[in-house]
């Protein structure tokens, strides 16, 4: 088959869209590779986003493009993602062991934050990802109940942690070395040393994502976090509710004025369907999330019912991802991890890790 063959390939590549960044796929950077032998074509696309869930979707598209190419009478397609580590504060680099780090925030309490983390990581884990969670919710953490871990971490070396695992990803809070009713009657400095010694001593191993739940509001914790911890990226979340975004948007600017790149809202508490009649109702108002994404130019990443088992199954250890993996919520989720890890990964690169460090010695 004739380089015109391999031209014409290309092309019929070109009419396929990625759904999630929103660009073909020979643009987006994601066919890595043409092979051909006579007839036959061989061809590797590769996303730089965790998207297991979307392959079978993609690939029938491709079949579909490619099956227009006169020659080919035999094409071979493959999938696979690739999460590379993406850039972060100018005055950071990227940690040992963990590619990205993103941040999942809230302006106040009460609109399901620690949820949508908890189910976020483990729909990552879900597309195929390498997942951790950090609980930086130092004063009130809930990782541990949400992740149904008992165990306390173990230490090889006496001087790091081993995360805990359960359902596929790795994690760490300070709820897993304390009783779950003793309170953390700690000042400001202290909060923030611990939540850089829970990050940096534990023994993280080949994530492509760390979540960090963050705690509500603006304070030290935020500020530990923009000015010592690098991060790709951060997930707001809110309900439609105008006193939720009044505060979602506060921390929507403070990531924008330490230059971390906010991917995108997620809506929380949208819309609340009866159990018993089905009814549908907008409790806490209509369109609130969407508004304030067009008015930041973010994306809206996506919205969540008002659901009495979204609560249930996260109190119970098991987070509606794991618990109910092809229901309605649990594919919710899985959307929103795919759009959030593309956002990230339209994001610049980070290559600090493949350059050599050089020393210059007098000799």
């Amino acid at each position: 088959m004739s380089e015109l063959s391999r031209l014409q390939i290309e092309t019929a590549l070109k009419t396929v869209q990625d759904k999630y960044l929103e660009k073909d796929l020979v643009s987006a950077e994601a066919v890595k590779d043409i092979q051909i032998d006579g007839s036959r074509a061989r061809v590797a696309i590769e996303l730089g986003y965790a998207a297991a869930g979307y392959f079978d979707e993609l690939r029938g598209e491709v079949d579909k493009a490619l099956g227009g190419v006169r020659g080919l009478d035999e094409a071979e397609v493959t999938l696979s993602s690739k999460v590379a580590s993406h850039a972060v504060q100018k005055s950071l680099k990227p940690m040992p062991g963990i590619k990205n780090i993103i941040a999942v925030a809230s302006g106040k309490g009460g609109v399901g934050k620690s949820t949508t983390a908890v189910n976020l990581a483990l729909a990552l884990a879900a597309e195929g990802a390498e997942v951790g969670v950090l609980d930086a919710d130092i004063y009130g953490p809930s990782q541990p109940r949400m992740l149904g871990i008992t165990e306390k971490p173990q230490s090889k070396d006496g001087k790091s942690m081993e995360p805990l695992r359960n359902h596929g990803v790795q994690a760490m809070s300070i709820g897993f070395l304390i009783e779950e009713d003793t309170p953390m009657i700690w000042r400001g400095p202290m909060v923030t040393q611990a939540l850089e010694q829970l990050l940096r001593e534990t023994n993280w191993e080949d994530l492509d994502y760390l979540i960090i739940d963050l705690p509500p509001g603006t304070g030290d914790i935020q500020l530990t976090l923009s000015q010592k911890i690098p991060v790709s990226g951060a997930v707001i979340v809110t309900t439609p509710q105008d006193i939720a975004l009044l505060d979602a948007r506060k921390g929507l600017k403070m990531f924008e004025k330490v230059d971390v790149p906010v991917l995108g809202i997620v809506e929380n508490m949208s819309i609340h369907i009866c159990s018993n009649c089905g009814h549908e109702e907008y409790i806490f108002g209509e369109g609130g999330g969407e508004r304030m994404a067009e008015e930041y130019e973010v994306d809206l990443l996506g919205a969540l019912p008002l659901d009495i088992r979204i609560r249930e199954q996260a109190d119970g250890g098991q987070p509606t991802v794991v618990r109910e993996p092809e229901g309605r919520v649990a594919q919710i989720y899985r959307e929103i991890a795919r759009r959030t890890g593309a956002k990230l990964a339209e994001q610049s690169k980070d290559y600090s890790g493949k350059f050599p460090n050089i020393v210059i010695k007098n000799v």
